[in-house]
């Protein structure tokens, strides 16, 4: 029996569909010659779309570049030195400069001063008596200290009976000398260097005295002390 042209296509269509290992396609075919060829339709035609839309989508991600080195963000750690190297780097902060101690300065010694400061003037220079007054008197209790007007050397220091009683001589070496008189008693010695302001003796009313004074008086020649 010579089988039908139509037979034999599902044959060979069976056959070919088996060694390709897809099982469980579908063969629709028709009873005559003058029948359409047959049609073949997949039943796992989703699952198969399915398939090639992940392997192209892997394609896609695989072959995208990577991020760019410029878009990736610094990390907090990087962004922000970290306290330690804060504090290495400041700046300490400048002492204080100290301020200099001021100098203690001396006071100059004064050239001249009053023999007995605070003491009563009791008679100026000028006439007294029908005699001139040639000194300054000056009225403080008996025993007050005298004092040396400036610096120089003791050239008398004593009673020598001219009615000055117990009197010193300091010669100031410009020509002028000065006379403290009518002391109770003398301080220095001749030869000595006072200054001024110095202690040389102490009131009294030794001499020519009415009562307790000192006379002082101003000289310009060594060899006059009236």
């Amino acid at each position: 029996m010579r089988p039908r042209p139509g037979t034999r296509a599902l044959v060979v269509g069976a056959v070919a569909l088996l060694g390709l290992g897809l099982a469980g396609a579908a063969v629709a075919t028709t009873a005559g010659d003058d029948d359409p060829a047959p049609a073949t339709v997949a039943v796992d035609a989703p699952a198969r779309a399915e398939a090639a839309a992940r392997a192209d989508r892997a394609a896609r991600e695989s072959a995208s570049p990577a991020a760019s080195p410029s878009t990736v963000s610094p990390s907090p750690s990087s962004a922000s030195p970290s306290p330690t190297a804060t504090k290495a780097t400041a700046k300490p902060k400048p002492k204080p400069t100290p301020k200099p101690a001021p100098k203690k300065t001396s006071k100059p010694a004064p050239a001249w001063v009053i023999p007995m400061a605070g003491a009563t003037i009791t008679s100026c220079y000028g006439p007294r008596g029908g005699a001139l007054h040639a000194g300054i008197d000056f009225a403080m209790p008996a025993g007050t200290p005298i004092h040396a007007a400036a610096a120089g050397t003791v050239v008398k220091a004593g009673d020598v009976g001219d009615g000055y009683g117990i009197s010193v001589f300091v010669d100031h070496g410009n020509g002028y000398l000065t006379h403290y008189a009518h002391q109770s008693r003398t301080a220095v010695g001749v030869g000595d260097k006072v200054k001024a302001g110095q202690v040389i003796g102490y009131e009294g009313s030794t001499g020519d005295s009415t009562g307790p004074h000192l006379s002082v008086y101003g000289l310009v020649s060594p060899g006059r002390y009236g």
